[in-house]
């Protein structure tokens, strides 16, 4: 599955913002008391693997220093630049000056690392070397999995993807299997016409047919719901949608089985007429269920959605 997506970020920055806010600024009191050392650098991006970029501002919001970089990946790029950058324009930096508690931005990418992230900046109570301001930029996605207890979920993702590739793999494989049989067996029904043939032959082929359809189906829907989407598996609706797909799938390749058995038995074959009808049947259990369950689900997280802003405007 996909990390998580920019809307759903921004959305579970604003549902755990008050939690966020105070963990930053925890950060930022530690740094502030003289976290700053090698060993220690390497003990905050033990612990907080979403820090990317930490520097120091004066008074009048030119950088003083370079960046002090998290993330190996940047620390070439970003590690050795960043002195008497010009800041004093950036709305954190204005809101730092007008008040003296730690200011947060909203969130947005960040032009060093192309990444959402948001920033966070404290006045320092005793300024040294004309350091006056200290800000971290962080990275939203990765703070809101800390935050929800997801980063060793989400750092599996990549082995996640690689396993179901493999099973949408096979699936296609069976696709193209299947697909196989029914070229065979058109261009042998083509080539061969026999006026004493069973009329009902073409039907295996339609079987064949909705088999791959099925199939086809499934590993599109593994495909986009595993792999290419994000799936935040802490919302049921996520899960709701997984289950509706699927089962959609099934209902489409059990009502045309239950079709082409209908057209035998119309046919002469008699004995088809009660398995077409319990398929039918089936069939519309089925749809039942899956109303009921789309139904008692998109309820229960409209009740749950309304109890989170009831204790939101409560606070």
């Amino acid at each position: 599955m996909a990390r998580m997506s920019y809307i759903s970020s921004v959305e579970r920055y604003h549902e755990y913002e008050h939690v966020i806010h105070s963990l930053l600024e925890s950060i930022l009191m530690s740094i502030e008391d003289g976290l700053t050392k090698e060993r220690d650098t390497r003990y905050l991006i033990k612990q907080y693997p979403f820090l990317e970029l930490q520097y120091c501002l004066n008074a009048e919001g030119l950088q003083q220093g370079n960046n002090v970089c998290f993330k190996r990946a940047y620390s070439k790029k970003l590690g050795e630049s960043g002195n008497q950058q010009d800041l004093s324009e950036r709305p954190y930096f204005l809101n730092a000056k007008a008040s003296d508690k730690v200011c947060f931005t909203d969130p947005y990418i960040s032009i060093a690392t192309n990444h959402l992230c948001i920033s966070a900046i404290k006045e320092l109570k005793k300024p040294i070397n004309n350091q006056h301001y200290l800000v971290v930029d962080v990275s939203l996605t990765q703070l809101i999995e800390f935050v929800m207890g997801d980063t060793a979920r989400a750092n599996m993702s990549p082995y996640f993807k690689a396993g179901y590739g493999i099973i949408v793999a096979c699936l296609f494989c069976l696709v193209l299997f299947l697909l196989n049989i029914v070229f065979s067996d058109i261009y042998a029904l083509l080539t061969h016409v026999d006026t004493s043939s069973d009329p009902l032959e073409p039907f295996s082929i339609i079987i064949y047919i909705t088999l791959a359809l099925a199939v086809f189906d499934l590993g599109k829907t593994i495909l986009e719901e595993e792999i290419l989407m994000h799936k935040d598996i802490f919302r049921h609706s996520s899960t709701r949608r997984t289950i509706t797909r699927f089962i959609s799938t099934v209902l489409i390749a059990i009502s045309i089985e239950a079709l082409l058995t209908m057209f035998k038995a119309a046919l002469g074959q008699s004995e088809y007429l009660m398995p077409a009808i319990a398929m039918m049947l089936a069939v519309v259990g089925l749809l039942i269920a899956l109303a009921i369950y789309v139904y008692l689900g998109a309820k229960a997280e409209t009740l749950l959605m309304r109890a989170r802003l009831k204790q939101k405007s409560s606070k």
